[in-house]
Formats: structure tokens, C-alpha cells, sequence
């Protein structure tokens, strides 16, 4: 995996830097809590991401004091023990024949060392694919911010769940989807389950296929039982290849149930899976 701070366009981070950010230790995860975040903005006075985010973390973020900081502010900043950072990345795969690129939303803690690679990595969520308006993914931002101070809060708790594979530790939560009500985008889906009847027939528990703005007011009413599915997956017509990631994530508790990701190809399209609504009906 190779990242590329989305922020510092001038900087070509190799494979070693990004995809070997060390985990943080239990010393500084406890230090965390103490830390102001900053909050690194994008040099664009017109990006739709600095609107989004600002929105998110004055409606949402509560673990930590926070700032907003320009690109500068972060290449001065950063290390200081006393400070996290929210930052976005630019990510590809090794294994990823497309060379298809993401949009990595990070939580990093400050840390004096040479490298922006080594600054430990708290949290990496797969926020949209590179090039994809903005507007696609501004309004689960809250919710993906929401998970991300919960994942901090529960490596604090217990930092035995660090690990390069942390994102699928949340698979655990998956029996206690079953009570809740999943929403979809139709878009979002596999033309194999791209209907309520084709999804019942794998998945007898609770789903609706609605609108972006019935996910909008989900997350922000926080209605009660309800999961959001994040897809993030390259865009355009007749994709063929590539990575797709899928997380569901709770409204009102900000908890991932579910994260899996899968390399497109003509068997397995840019969407949820049936595959996918199988694993959880395990459990159903």
C-alpha cells in the first residue's frame, strides 16, 4: 500500500513511508486524550472538503479539543507530542492492477521524527476515490468521525486492538447488526442484489434501499437501530477493476458493525456483494 498526503502535493512518499506508519505504542495512545487536534485543511479557499469538515467537527467531534490548520501550520506542528492531526492521503494498492487511487482520511499523533510516515497512526478510514466529487461521501462524514474518536476511545480502553488489520476487528459487532435496519443507496449495491426482493432472498432482516437525503437525516437524527453502508469504490461507467470498500456503520452509536473489501472483477462488481449479505446472514 502506498500513501501520499493528499495536503502536500509536492511530497512523493514511498511505499516504506506510509504503509509501514507504525501503530502508537500504549504510552502514547494514553497521551492521546491530552492532545489538541489540528485539523489540516486543504491550500484550496474553494475546497468542498474544508467546508465538509469544519461542518463535522463542530456538529460531531468531542474527544478532543480541536483547531483548524493550513498546510504550513502542519509541516511545523507535527512534531509535537502535544498535538494530533487529522489529515487526508492519497492511497494505492500494490495489488491493485488499476492503479486506482483513494482518499484515506487519518488520525495521526505528533511525534518528533524525520520521517511524516512515522507519526503513529491511530485511525486510516477509506473516505472516496480520488477524483470523485466531494459531495459524495460530505454527508457521512460525521458519521465516519464518529467512528474514528469511538476506534480512539477504544484502543485507549484496551490498545491490545491496534494492528494492521484493526478495521476488521469490528466484525465481531456483526450478531448485533441483526436488530438493526441497514440502508442502502441503490446505487451503492450489486446488480445481483439491487432490489428488496433479490436482497431477501439472502438476507431476511431488515433493509430499505433509500435516498442520500434518508441517510442524511439518519445520521443526523441519529435514528436508533439503523446502519449506514460507506462504499467507497472507483467511479465511472463499466468499472472492471480496482479495490471496493464497504463498512457499515450505526447512526446513533457510531459503532462499524461490518468492513470488508474485495478487488473488482467481472464475478464480484464495484458494489455490496451478495457474498457480502451472506456473511452477515450467518448471523441472521
Amino acid at each position: 500500500m502506498k500513501r501520499t498526503l493528499l495536503i502536500l502535493p509536492l511530497f512523493v512518499l514511498t511505499a516504506a513511508l506510509f504503509s509501514q506508519a507504525p501503530f502508537p505504542s500504549k504510552e502514547e495512545i494514553e497521551q492521546f486524550s491530552k492532545t489538541k487536534t489540528c485539523v489540516v485543511l486543504e491550500d484550496d479557499p474553494l475546497s468542498d472538503f474544508n467546508f465538509y469538515i469544519r461542518d463535522a467537527m463542530k456538529e460531531y467531534w468531542t474527544i478532543t479539543p480541536y483547531e483548524f490548520i493550513n498546510v504550513s501550520d502542519f509541516n511545523v506542528r507535527r512534531i509535537s507530542s502535544s498535538l494530533s492531526f487529522i489529515v487526508l492521503t492519497e492511497t494505492n494498492f500494490d495489488k491493485d492492477k488499476s492503479n486506482s487511487v483513494f482518499n484515506f482520511i487519518n488520525l495521526l499523533l505528533g511525534k518528533n521524527v524525520e520521517k511524516l510516515g512515522e507519526l503513529p497512526e491511530i485511525c486510516a478510514v477509506p473516505l472516496s476515490f480520488a477524483g470523485e466529487e466531494d459531495s459524495e461521501y460530505g454527508y457521512k462524514l460525521g458519521v465516519i468521525l464518529n467512528f474514528m474518536q469511538k476506534h480512539a476511545q477504544l484502543i485507549m480502553e484496551n490498545p491490545s486492538k491496534t494492528g494492521r488489520k484493526y478495521l476488521k476487528y469490528y466484525n465481531e459487532n456483526i450478531p448485533a447488526a441483526m436488530g438493526k435496519t441497514i440502508l442502502f443507496k441503490k446505487e451503492d449495491l450489486a446488480p445481483q442484489i439491487s432490489t428488496i426482493e433479490k436482497i431477501k432472498a439472502v438476507y431476511s432482516n431488515k433493509v430499505e434501499i433509500v435516498s442520500e437525503e434518508e441517510i442524511v437525516e439518519a445520521i443526523k437524527n441519529k435514528t436508533p437501530n439503523t446502519l449506514v453502508l460507506h462504499k467507497v469504490g472507483p467511479v465511472g461507467e463499466n468499472v472492471k477493476e480496482g479495490y471496493c470498500f464497504k463498512m457499515l456503520i450505526g447512526t446513533d452509536d457510531a459503532n462499524m458493525y461490518y468492513y470488508n473489501q474485495h478487488l473488482i472483477d467481472k464475478n464480484n462488481p464495484n458494489g455490496f456483494l451478495p457474498a457480502d449479505l451472506k456473511r452477515l446472514a450467518r448471523f441472521d
